[in-house]
């Protein structure tokens, strides 16, 4: 069995790149540090560090162990999270898996909600972007999106609600030659320079690929990122121009614009999967409810 201690410690030394940096951040000794790294090598058969000038660096296998170590630590963390809720009295908790914009426009308003119906509720949220190959809860509420003219995602114990049909708009500089016009066709975005925000092929980044397939193009990308809030950045900067949905422009920059898109237009659908639970089977139904409320909202603006 490993000590989490040590992993801690030994992630701590590879971030620092030496012992004293490491124990001056994890208020400890440096010789207290050595000792741990001594111990987990001798624990694991492994040389950890070896010795580089004056200072050490951390082998392969010290990099690959604190690498596959990441989800043990952070589900340890979670663990003690859920324990100090049970001292509180917090004994229940609603766990969401959602892409970015969703959290950001719609979870505030059905966190309140739960808030105000269930106080002793914990409200857990994963973003999928950062985690695209899943989280280690499994969620009661899984929100997702996809194209409108696929076929319609089933999950194994979950039942799936459409919440959402949404267009992706254009946004660029306020004084690109491109906002004279009303709407602007995707075909003259060819020669344009592009600022991705969905680095992982997410089905976001998928309906826009799709798009400019669509209109006779690949896309000339300058950066590729997975966060829209940066794309944004980049966009304001100058650097070239974004595709973002709409529930995702809701803090965007003064010197932005954005313009609908034609030839073809790019929408996507949102839609929510909701657990089968019979122990959460109220609070689960009264979030979804107040996500359908707030995403109607988003559809008549």
């Amino acid at each position: 069995m490993f000590d989490p201690h040590k992993l801690v410690i030994l992630r701590a030394v590879i971030s620092a790149g030496t012992v004293h940096g490491a124990a001056a951040g994890l208020h400890l000794t440096p010789a207290t540090v050595s000792q741990h790294l001594r111990e987990l090598g001798r624990h694991t058969g492994l040389i950890l560090f070896e010795k580089q000038g004056r200072g050490i660096a951390a082998t392969p296998a010290a990099l690959q162990l604190a690498k596959e170590s990441s989800e043990a630590l952070a589900s340890l963390e979670r663990l003690d999270r859920t324990v100090a809720d049970l001292r509180a009295g917090r004994t229940e908790q609603l766990t969401f898996t959602c892409f970015a914009s969703v959290a950001q426009a719609w979870l505030p308003a059905v966190v309140g909600v739960l808030r105000d119906e269930f106080p002793a509720t914990v409200v857990e949220i994963n973003i999928s972007e950062l985690r695209p190959n899943g989280t280690r809860r499994q969620p009661d509420i899984d929100i997702r999106n996809e194209t409108l003219d696929s076929d319609p995602v089933s999950l194994d114990g979950y039942q799936r609600h459409v919440l959402a049909e949404e267009k992706l708009h254009l946004v660029l500089p306020v004084n690109h030659p491109l906002c004279a016009q009303e709407v602007v066709d995707m075909i003259q975005l060819r020669d344009e320079p592009w600022i991705d925000h969905d680095i992982n092929d997410g089905p976001t980044g998928q309906i826009i690929a799709r798009a400019c397939t669509t209109a006779g193009f690949t896309p000339r990308y300058v950066a590729r990122l997975d966060d829209h809030h940066a794309a944004l950045s980049l966009t304001a900067a100058g650097l070239g121009v974004t595709v973002l949905p709409r529930i995702a422009l809701t803090r965007m920059p003064g010197t932005l614009t954005t313009r609908p898109l034609a030839g073809p237009e790019v929408e996507r659908r949102i839609v929510a999967f909701t657990r089968a639970h019979p122990v959460r089977a109220r609070i689960i139904h009264t979030a979804l409810t107040a996500l359908r409320e707030i995403a109607s909202k988003t559809e008549a603006q």
